[in-house]
This record gives C-alpha cells, sequence and structure tokens, in this order.
C-alpha cells in the first residue's frame, strides 16, 4: 500500500458525507489535513477529532460559488502547505432540486457548473503544476454514476464538464507521478442524496481511497467506483 504519511491534503466540503470519512480516513494514514467547508464551524469538531489523533490540521472556509473566496482558499492552502499540497480531494459539489423537465433555470446551470466543474478545475490549475515539478500528487475529483435522469440535468451535466477535464488532462500528466482520477461514490443516504438512496455513507470506505494509494503505474483518467470495493 503507498505511503501517504506527511503528505498535505485538502478536501473539500468536508464537514459532512463522504468529504468527511475521506478526511478522517486520509488522518488515519497520517497525512497533514486542510478541511475545507462554508464556515469554520462546520469542520470544527472534525479538526479537533483529527488533531487529537496526531496530525497537523487546519480548518479553511470559502463558498464554492465566490470567485473571490475561491481565490483566497487557493492562497490560504498555498500558505499553510508552502506550495506543498499533495492530494486534492475535490470533494464539494451541490444539486438542484428534483423539477420538471426543461424548467432548470441558468442561475441554477450556472451555479450548478461553477460549484461541480469550475472551481475542482481552477484548484487543479493552481495545485497540479508544482505537484508536478516534484513528480507526486493524486487528484481525486469526485464524480456520479447519474444517468437518464432528466430532473437533475444541471447537475448532471455540471458532472459531466468535470469527467471531461480529467480526461483531457490525461496527456499532460502521462509518465509523471501526478495521478489523477475521477471517483463515484455510490448513490449513498446523504443530505444531497437523500433518504431513499440504497447505500449507507460509510461504505464509501474504503472505496473512496483507492485513486489515492494508486501506485504510479495505474497513470490517470480512470473512475473507480467506490461501492465496488465494499467489505
Amino acid at each position: 500500500m503507498l505511503n501517504i504519511k506527511n503528505r498535505w491534503a485538502l478536501v473539500t466540503g468536508s464537514s459532512r458525507g463522504v468529504g468527511r470519512r475521506v478526511a478522517r480516513a486520509l488522518a488515519e494514514h497520517g497525512c497533514k489535513l486542510i478541511l475545507h467547508s462554508r464556515n469554520l464551524e462546520g469542520t470544527r469538531d472534525l479538526l479537533e477529532e483529527i488533531k487529537t489523533l496526531g496530525n497537523e490540521a487546519y480548518a479553511v472556509a470559502a463558498d464554492l460559488n465566490s470567485g473571490p473566496d475561491v481565490s483566497r482558499l487557493i492562497e490560504e492552502v498555498t500558505e499553510i502547505t508552502n506550495n506543498h499540497l499533495d492530494i486534492l480531494y475535490n470533494n464539494a459539489a451541490i444539486m438542484t432540486t428534483y423539477q420538471p423537465v426543461f424548467e432548470p433555470t441558468i442561475k441554477e446551470y450556472r451555479d450548478s457548473f461553477m460549484v461541480n466543474a469550475i472551481v475542482p478545475a481552477k484548484l487543479c490549475d493552481a495545485f497540479i503544476p508544482a505537484m508536478i515539478a516534484r513528480d507526486w500528487g493524486r487528484i481525486v475529483n469526485v464524480t456520479s454514476g447519474i444517468a437518464d435522469e432528466p430532473e437533475l440535468m444541471a447537475y448532471s451535466c455540471s458532472k459531466a464538464a468535470l469527467d471531461r477535464y480529467v480526461r483531457d488532462m490525461v496527456p499532460t500528466l502521462q509518465g509523471t507521478n501526478v495521478l489523477m482520477n475521477l471517483l463515484d461514490p455510490g448513490w449513498l443516504r446523504t443530505d444531497m442524496g437523500g433518504s431513499k438512496a440504497p447505500h449507507h455513507p460509510d461504505s464509501v470506505l474504503p472505496g473512496a481511497l483507492i485513486p489515492v494509494l494508486l501506485e504510479k503505474e495505474k497513470g490517470s483518467g480512470s473512475l473507480y467506483i467506490a461501492q465496488d470495493y465494499g467489505i
């Protein structure tokens, strides 16, 4: 298993659901954590929990639908890590309400693309160059297996855009020890997934860490499905 002890990791949307579980699991592997949420209160208890494990950890707050907030987030992470982020886990996302086909508004499309595709891409743009220079990095972009749900079209299209970013970046990363892949957590009973989802949020592990723990030879551009690794 790949040793990621003392690696710097940023997990977006780590106040709950998948992000919270991934952050805790990375801490158990010895990572130094940066926890992101919309406000600092969202990760306060998790921050203390991770520090109790003996890990170095920080909390940052940013509204990912705000360009200035995203720029400030990048600056804070760069400063905390001395421009040495090793693991970027783009987990944060939003979903529009389930609604009749053809009715999503321009704002709903715009907000979905901003949070679910544009910001993850810009975080990758910000941190990947230094990873390439050091020849080590792991980036996980959380996607979705959603299909045939036109009532959630803004969410679905934004995730498809994120998928394309990952796959079109493969030639840039080829031959390096910087790997970027996709993770489908499955349909989970989270705030986003709702109470009718078939899987408990805990079932995202250990699968959610597979793209982080890959050896160089596995390369980039693949989709990993967390539920395939259930125990």
